[in-house]
């Protein structure tokens, strides 16, 4: 009786790659961590699964439509939505044993149930960094943040990227001058000028009742342009009198100011007035990080300051400053754009390939090999030469090791570069200089 074969598939909205793209995938996580620790942002994960009480503290909203959540037992399950509220029940259960400002960095998968659609994905890596202050935090941090974001950007091969800042408390005081009182519909709808342009911003402002002497003078504020020192001085130049928003513009002007010290050139920095990230979280300075010659592809990395962190889990208040990357999304568009390509078919610097009987003779060589850190694979299967030297071919494997009888006879290698099919007869120290 034949068995029933599965049609093997993945789930929309997952991603699944060949081990070339993997490693360049890899490749772009380690440049991403290596930035992170560099500055000082210390390492921590937590479970992929949640209680469900904790992940939707909050309730409602679009977060609880797109959780994926189970039971087991009696017991209410959730997979993580992102990494800041498994961070805030982390720093509340931590608290005690956490030196303040905590800094740390979190890279791992999240998931969430959206509508499957090319380029969304339901589960995706995202790498976050957040600065967490005890009671307290420095509106200095809000400046270094922009720096971290400049040193990976920069390390991940990127030149023309413009971090763009703004401050929500501008844009709080603006609207309570502007007697808007309740503004996150508002906030909501600047934030999509990216996507539905000026027309669609004015559009959903009158729907939302405004009046029209209001509206002219929303998208006049968020049309102000030029420097950065150009806009702070407009700014102040409205003469608006709002404690809010007077002290948004001082926040602004410092985080500017200190941003350079920190070391990010003019040109990938600039105030823009339109940023406003539509979450409620945000209380203060805000980060959207855009590619100059690909607008289309959005942002490629966001976030920015909030108050208090951790209030759902803990009497403390925690105010904290973070950014995340989602890396799945970045390396997607990235490779649709063919700004990225995977080069690399496997990550062996040298195969060793045995002659005859000299198997024991290649396995001991490539333990050799491997303890001076050159990744070394033993072609195992018996083929014939030509078979192997195609395999080492296949996976772009720059250098092929072959031993055989003269060569266990002379304790010498033969080395073979495969770009450029030379080889030569070689003692083991000259193999190691060649090959480290």
């Amino acid at each position: 009786m034949s068995k029933n074969i599965i049609k093997p598939s993945i789930l929309a909205g997952f991603m699944e790659l060949t081990p070339p793209d993997q490693i360049l995938f890899n490749r772009m996580m380690d440049t991403i961590r290596e930035n992170y620790e560099r500055f000082g942002f210390l390492p921590i994960d937590t479970p992929v699964i949640e209680k469900a009480e904790i992940l939707l503290a909050k309730g409602g909203g679009e977060t609880e439509k797109q959780i994926y959540r189970f039971q087991k037992g009696d017991t209410d399950l959730a997979l993580r939505f992102d990494l800041t509220v498994p961070l805030a029940r982390y720093v509340a259960q931590h608290y005690s044993e956490l030196t303040f400002p905590f800094r740390r960095y979190h890279i791992g998968k999240v998931y969430r149930g959206e509508k499957a659609q090319r380029g969304r994905f339901r589960e995706f890596y995202q790498c976050d960094i957040d600065i967490i202050g005890n009671g307290k935090l420095d509106i200095i941090n809000d400046a270094e943040i922009p720096s971290v974001i400049y040193s990976t950007f920069k390390d991940l091969g990127f030149d023309e990227f413009t971090i763009k800042i703004n401050n929500r408390k501008v844009l709080k005081g603006f609207f309570q001058y502007l007697g808007i009182e309740d503004s996150q519909e508002v906030l909501r709808s600047i934030d999509k000028l990216e996507k539905i342009g000026q027309e669609g911003v004015i559009k959903e402002l009158k729907e939302q009742g405004l009046e029209e002497k209001v509206i002219d003078e929303i998208i006049n504020f968020i049309n102000i342009k030029g420097s950065n020192l150009e806009i702070i001085e407009r700014l102040k130049a409205l003469n608006i009198n709002n404690e809010i928003f007077n002290m948004g513009v001082e926040e602004l002007e410092l985080v500017n100011r200190y941003v350079g010290l920190f070391g990010v050139p003019e040109e990938n920095f600039s105030i823009d007035l339109t940023i406003a990230r539509g979450l409620d979280y945000y209380t203060g300075t805000v980060y959207e990080t855009f590619l100059d010659n690909y607008p289309d592809i959005g942002s490629i990395c966001s976030g920015g300051r909030y108050d208090d962190l951790a209030g759902f889990y803990t009497k403390q208040k925690l105010p904290g400053v973070g950014i995340s990357i989602g890396l799945t999304r970045l390396f997607y568009q990235l490779t649709e754009a063919k700004l990225i390509k995977s080069e690399d078919q496997s990550l062996i610097k040298v195969i060793i390939i045995p002659m005859g009987d000299y198997l024991e003779k290649s396995v001991e060589t490539a333990s050799i090999l491997r303890k001076n850190g050159i990744n070394t694979q033993v072609y195992l299967e018996k083929a014939k030469v030509g078979k192997k030297f195609t395999f080492a071919d296949k996976l772009g494997i720059p250098y092929v090791i072959i031993i055989g009888e003269e060569e266990v006879e002379k304790n010498f290698y033969t080395l073979r570069d495969m770009k450029t099919g030379e080889q030569e007869l070689l003692t083991l120290e000259e193999v190691l200089n060649i090959l480290k």
